[in-house]
């Protein structure tokens, strides 16, 4: 269970890629503070459930938008709506990726494209616009998410990894450029978390067995354990940490 972080409580916060997996359980956790948090989705029968959900357990009800992030015009769109609704932005959680497979020789420039586009360069464009709104709340944190894929030399993700890479890179400059203004950034680096998606597509029971031996902790890690990092990095109890990176993987690395 994640720990209570009082501060949170009312607060703006938007999270990308929330209507499933990871990013559902941190739109959850965020609510269960008392935060006010609006979330950033393609997949609307996934995420208008999960509002449904939630309907009545938590303060505020949580406020989704409908988008595609490779569309910046419309994410950048979708970050002032969010903003007016939430009554502005405090928080900012840059959840949302998509870890397709790709072999090496079939990788054309489009695809590649592509996979930057859905896994790395939102991020950007997301706290460029969020940004300026917690600039005018007098500071704020942005969490990167991040992954070790790019740490385990896995040949099926040659754009994933790099975009997995990139975002620690982009989560130190951010933190050099906005630290001035009170804007704290840091990255969360999870491990073989066990999503409904993972195990539908990539991870049978084999694989589950191989990474839990390689890990520390004995037992799968599941999107829950993605909240209480998120939630600490985002509050005030991380207040002197910025330009990190936190490795959440049951000590597999």
């Amino acid at each position: 269970m994640a720990g209570r972080y009082p501060d949170l409580a009312g607060q703006g916060v938007l999270v990308t890629g929330g209507g499933s997996g990871i990013g559902a359980a941190l739109v959850a956790g965020f609510a269960a503070e008392g935060a006010r948090v609006a979330f950033l989705d393609i997949a609307e029968v996934e995420s208008r459930a999960l509002v449904l959900e939630l309907e009545g357990k938590v303060a505020h009800l949580p406020h989704y938008i409908h988008v595609d992030l490779r569309d910046i015009a419309a994410l950048r769109a979708a970050v002032e709506d969010a903003a007016t609704a939430l009554g502005g932005l405090r928080v900012l959680v840059n959840n949302a990726a998509r870890d397709d497979r790709q072999e090496l020789d079939t990788v054309e420039p489009d695809d590649w494209d592509e996979n930057q586009a859905v896994n790395l360069r939102h991020h950007f464009f997301a706290a460029q616009a969020a940004a300026h709104h917690m600039k005018k709340a007098g500071g704020g944190a942005i969490v990167n998410f991040s992954s070790i894929a790019f740490l385990l030399n896995m040949g099926e993700l040659p754009a994933y990894a790099t975009a997995k890479a990139g975002i620690i890179g982009l989560t130190k400059s951010l933190a050099g450029k906005l630290g001035p203004d009170g804007i704290r950034v840091n990255a969360i680096l999870p491990g073989m978390v066990l999503t409904e998606r993972q195990k539908r597509l990539w991870i049978d029971e084999a694989d589950m067995a191989a990474g839990i031996a390689r890990q520390c902790l004995k037992r799968p890690l599941l999107a829950d354990d993605m909240v209480g990092p998120c939630l600490f990095l985002a509050s005030e109890a991380s207040a002197a940490i910025t330009a990190q990176t936190l490795i959440v993987d049951g000590g597999m690395l």
